[in-house]
Parts: C-alpha cells; sequence; structure tokens
C-alpha cells in the first residue's frame, strides 16, 4: 500500500519521526518522506545526516492552517506526531498545548481532507484516558476533534484514525535517558514515586502500532498496543544493574500532574473494543446528536468492564527490564559500548 507514495510527517524531527525513517528510507516503501516541523536546527542536522534525496524538508508550524495545507499537496499519508507532549510543561502553559494538541490536529486534518489523503493516523497517549493533567486533557480533546472529523468527511478519499500508546523507551524527556545520564554524571538517581508503573514500549514497537492502523483502521478507529509495564523503582534498579552502577536512589515525590498509573483504555472504551492479538481496536461511537439515545440506550455491563492500565497489565520485574532495556539503542550504545547502532534524538 506504500508502493510510490507520499508520506509526510508533523513533528517529523523528533523520537518517532526518526524511527519511521529508519524504517522506510532504504526501503522501495514511498518514494517521498516529508518531514514537516518548525524546528529548522533539527531539520538541518538531520537532513546532514541522512543527506538523502527521498526525504524533504518542509519548515511550518501546524498551528498555521496554510503552512500545512501547503505541504499537504500530494501527499498520501500523514503520520501526525507534532505535539506539546511534558506534563510539567503543559501543566504550566496549557494553552499552548492546546493550541499545538488540538488546533494544530484539526488544521492538520482539514489539510488532508482539502488535499484527498488517503489516510491519517493521529498518535495520541495513554495520558488522554481519564486525563487529570493539561497535556492528557489537551491530547484527549484532540481525540475527539479527530473522531468529530472522521464522521463528516464527504470527500469519500480520507480516513482518518488515532493509535493511543505509552511512554516510549528513550525517547526524548523520559526516565531512562534520565538516569544514564544521573549516573554517568556521579549524580543521585531521582525516582518520583517507586510504586509508579508505566507501560514500557519501543519507538520500534509505536512504528509498528501505527502502521497497524494504515492497514487496517476504519473511519475514526482508535487503536492501542498491548504493552508491558514496570514501576520506576524497578526501572532505577535494573538501568544500576546494568551498569554496574551503586548509585544512590533519591524519591522526590510526584510532579506535577503524575499519575500513580497510565490507562490506555477505559472502562467504557473496553466495552466495545475488538481484540485484534498485539492490539485493541475501538471503533468511534457514531450516535448521531439525539439525546434519546444517550439516556435510553444504556450499557449495562460497563460496571463489570475493567480499564486497561499499567498496574493491571503484564508486569516485568528487574530482569525482565533489563531484557527489555538491552534492546534499546541507547542502552547498547552507552552502556555496552556498541558502536555503529542507529539511534534516535533522545
Amino acid at each position: 500500500m506504500f508502493q510510490n507514495k507520499i508520506l509526510l510527517i508533523t513533528g517529523g524531527t523528533g523520537s518517532f519521526g526518526n524511527a519511521v525513517l529508519n524504517r522506510f528510507l532504504h526501503t522501495d516503501h514511498f518514494r517521498e518522506i516529508r518531514i514537516f516541523s518548525r524546528d529548522e536546527k533539527k531539520q538541518d542536522d538531520m537532513r546532514n545526516q541522512l543527506r538523502n534525496e527521498k526525504v524533504k524538508f518542509y519548515i511550518g508550524d501546524v498551528r498555521d492552517f496554510n503552512s500545512i495545507n501547503s505541504a499537504m499537496s500530494g501527499v498520501d499519508y500523514v503520520f501526525h506526531a507534532a505535539a506539546l507532549k511534558q506534563v510539567p510543561s503543559c501543566e504550566f502553559f496549557p494553552l499552548e498545548a492546546t493550541k499545538t494538541n488540538v488546533f494544530g490536529t484539526k488544521n492538520t486534518i482539514d489539510a488532508a481532507i482539502a488535499n484527498n489523503v488517503k489516510k491519517v493516523i493521529c498518535l495520541s497517549t495513554d495520558k488522554a484516558a481519564y486525563p487529570i493533567n493539561a497535556m492528557g486533557i489537551s491530547k484527549a480533546l484532540m481525540e475527539k476533534v479527530a473522531i468529530a472529523s472522521s464522521r463528516n468527511i464527504d470527500n469519500g478519499i480520507t480516513t482518518v484514525c488515532l493509535t493511543r500508546y505509552g511512554n516510549v523507551m528513550a525517547s526524548r524527556g523520559s526516565v531512562i535517558p534520565l538516569f544514564l545520564k544521573q549516573i554517568k554524571e556521579g549524580d543521585v538517581i531521582t525516582v518520583t514515586d517507586p510504586n509508579m508503573t508505566r507501560f514500557l514500549m519501543s519507538l520500534e514497537d509505536a512504528v509498528e502500532l501505527v502502521l497497524f492502523a494504515f492497514e487496517n483502521g476504519r473511519q475514526g478507529d482508535l487503536f492501542v498496543n498491548k504493552a508491558p509495564a514496570g514501576t520506576i523503582g524497578n526501572l532505577a534498579k535494573a538501568i544500576k544493574e546494568l551498569c554496574n552502577a551503586d548509585t544512590e536512589v533519591k524519591v522526590i515525590g510526584t510532579r506535577h500532574g503524575e499519575k500513580l498509573y497510565e490507562t490506555l483504555c477505559t472502562r467504557e472504551e473496553m466495552l466495545r473494543s475488538e481484540d485484534m492479538g498485539s492490539f485493541y481496536r475501538i471503533p468511534a461511537d457514531n450516535r448521531n446528536l439525539n439525546y434519546n439515545k444517550y439516556f435510553s440506550e444504556g450499557q449495562t455491563d460497563i460496571s463489570k468492564i475493567e480499564d486497561y492500565h499499567s498496574h493491571n497489565t503484564v508486569r516485568l520485574d528487574i530482569d525482565g527490564l533489563k531484557k527489555l532495556l538491552s534492546k534499546l539503542p541507547l542502552i547498547r550504545e552507552q552502556v555496552f559500548g556498541e558502536s555503529n547502532v542507529v539511534q534516535y534524538p533522545h
């Protein structure tokens, strides 16, 4: 389905964009991959590193419809990864998160429809399920905007789907690079809450989820990747053991807007979900704006359904975490000293 097609990645200079490029750059999939972002420095670094005519660069901002619309001409598929993702910064600047995550998504979808793009996959986060922080709230509203837009597409061409996944290991702003840096510099390892659990996914897992959505997604579908989880305390211990370090671990307390565990699927979503092996498919709720249906057509089984969250998924122990961590390019390079490892921005 990707033969001789054009792919646009919004926020394409980030970890996800680099992972997609690593997957497709030297294959016959996609004759052109467009990187759309507002960061000219990262684009210049990527351009000089890749030196590949298959990759085209577009400076712009998803907040500006005209800039994303001009980059969308001739595009077949869109990975919409542009977002403000840091919980603390979104907590202090919630309007900025809304501008990028909500209005930016609407601009991207509208531009895709206007340019007859075949499929748009919008990337969301586990923080959008039962959100308690500004980042999660903005992403939850992004999902609602995408699903609402999917109901009203009338060009007969464009399909809008979503993927929702948990923390990507070793991505920019995550704890794994932080723990490694603290060990390397002889600082204490700072842990917010050792009992806090998080889903553990690699960038390759995230790419596989998006590709699955491209191949199987119908209008308004939300796809969730099943993933193992681990506690932050055990994660710190696993990294210490891999590094043969005797670094002190200091508990500093929960940061602004952090949860004890993360939910990937709510009870309401699990009730109508379809188990597709390694993934859950959650079809859009396509009831129309007839309020009688919301009052007369309830869901009697909802109290019997449990959320899918990082406390009740497969829990990895320290040995399991070490085995998983050992596959990461960042660990292989910085801990095991391997060279020529494909590395992503972190």
